[in-house]
């Protein structure tokens, strides 16, 4: 199987998965009509690898969120919540001065998980690199 392929097949995974992922967050967050007109905006933020786990990540983010507004609606998985907020809240310069973004809908997760992030992916780099080179040799 050439790289190419895998990279392809694992493209159409993701696509396909976060397609499956957007269709359920649409059926579990129907919005009431007193949702609407009591004035909510909502958002869903989504974390990598499931970031909102561990409960001191979640607080975390839902402190940082509290700059902007949010309060939690409901943790949908240890991957993705709900969050809503009075609509026409009004945006503050200062929400931005630490990198904050009143907006954003991912956030990646804590220094000792994106160590490991990257050393899986430079395994997984190293194991595709030599299943390639002996493939290569092999049909030599």
């Amino acid at each position: 199987m050439s790289i190419e392929v895998t990279v392809v097949g694992g493209a159409v995974a993701a696509a396909i998965v976060a397609e499956l992922q957007r269709q359920e967050e649409e059926e579990m967050t129907p919005y009431s009509d007193k949702d609407l007109a009591e004035g909510w905006e909502f958002k869903i933020v989504r974390s990598t690898l499931w970031g909102f786990r561990k409960p001191e990540q979640l607080r975390a983010v839902l402190a940082e969120e509290k700059k902007g507004g949010w309060v939690l609606v409901e943790k949908f998985d240890d991957s993705r919540i709900r969050l809503k907020r009075p609509a026409g809240t009004k945006i503050e310069e200062r929400d931005f001065e630490d990198g904050y973004d009143p907006y954003r809908s991912t956030t990646w997760v804590s220094g000792e998980n994106r160590l490991l992030i990257v050393a899986i992916a430079a395994g997984a780099l190293a194991l595709l690199f030599i299943g390639t080179a002996v493939t290569f040799i092999v049909s030599r």
